[in-house]
């Protein structure tokens, strides 16, 4: 027989669990994630050392604001040769347009006339020495030095001639179009290099909060290296993992609850954004209970509302999604 004791407990614990029971209703559908922003990353257009950083971690800074400015030495040094470059290109070509002095024309003139003066006289020379020769006056030699004398001077005459004639003509048409697709190569390279030196002061793209300075001043980090993680946009987004189970019932654009903190205490309307198609493994703190061996599927729920933008990143999170 039982004790009277023990019934009363037992029956005290059933109507404990009862109670229990009757007050928790059926939850709605949510999953687990994290507050964030959108980051943007400003990299290094460089690999020069940091010699100043106009801001703090934490601090928010308006569209264009200056963030750090490396080492401008050798990039001002790089543009100023860039320039000259350019400078050598543009008279080249002008060079080319205007073609050849007028002293330069005067003296292939005077050179022409001086190797004609010369073929004059060796052809002179020649014609005397070959009566000469026929009667074996004069060594056979002496008359084919002659021979050779005059057709080296008519030669350079001919010579003189067409440098005089080159001049006259001035540059070729294929010449100038070399000559002008070389200058601007030269100032396309000057507005690179321009580009680059210009972004020695790193700015910000877009307004926002600095949420990382990777580096400190003094620091030298390469080229692609990011300078500064800036979290941007009105309002956060909660990064949601959604069970298996919940995939078929969200999509883009359906209306959810976002409970912000470990309790869940502070609650905001949001709106699924995003949804991806391909699942992944679910990460470590949503591993509860059954969905620990389910597929989860990375979605991003806009938060709306006023309060909403003076929320910090990485804050945990859930969302229900209506039924």
């Amino acid at each position: 027989m039982t004790h009277p004791v023990l019934r009363g407990r037992a029956s005290a614990c059933l109507l404990a669990a009862l109670l229990t029971l009757s007050g928790c209703g059926e939850q709605a559908p949510q999953a687990l994630g994290t507050l964030e922003y959108d980051r943007i990353t400003v990299p290094a257009p460089a690999a020069e050392p940091i010699t100043a950083i106009a801001v703090r971690e934490g601090e928010r800074v308006a569209a264009g604001a200056r963030l750090l400015t490396l080492e401008r030495t050798r990039g001002d040094a790089q543009l100023d040769a860039a320039r000259a470059e350019v400078a050598g290109r543009r008279e080249a070509l002008e060079e080319l347009r205007n073609g050849a002095r007028s002293e330069d024309i005067d003296q292939a003139r005077a050179s022409l006339a001086a190797t004609q003066a010369q073929a004059r006289d060796a052809r002179a020379y020649l014609a005397r020495l070959q009566p000469l020769g026929a009667r074996q006056l004069v060594a056979a030699a002496e008359l084919d030095r002659a021979r050779a004398a005059a057709g080296s001077a008519d030669a350079q005459v001919a010579a003189a001639r067409a440098a005089l004639a080159e001049l006259d003509n001035g540059a070729r048409p294929e010449q100038v179009a070399q000559a002008r697709a070389a200058l601007e190569a030269a100032q396309a390279r000057l507005q690179a290099q321009a580009e680059t030196t210009d972004r020695l002061d790193l700015v910000a793209p877009r307004a926002g909060r600095v949420d990382s300075l990777p580096y400190r001043l003094g620091d030298e980090a390469p080229v692609g290296a990011p300078l500064a993680v800036l979290l941007v946009g009105d309002a956060p987004y909660a990064r949601v993992y959604v069970p298996e189970p919940l995939r078929a019932g969200v999509e883009v654009g359906d209306r959810a609850t976002v409970r912000v903190g470990a309790g869940g205490e502070r609650r905001y309307a949001g709106r699924v954004r995003m949804i991806r198609s391909e699942p992944t493994f679910t990460p470590y703190y949503a591993l509860t209970g059954k969905d620990a061996a389910r597929l989860s599927y990375l979605a991003e729920v806009q938060l709306e509302g006023d309060g909403v933008a003076e929320l910090p990143a990485g804050l945990p999170l859930r969302v229900e999604f209506a039924e």
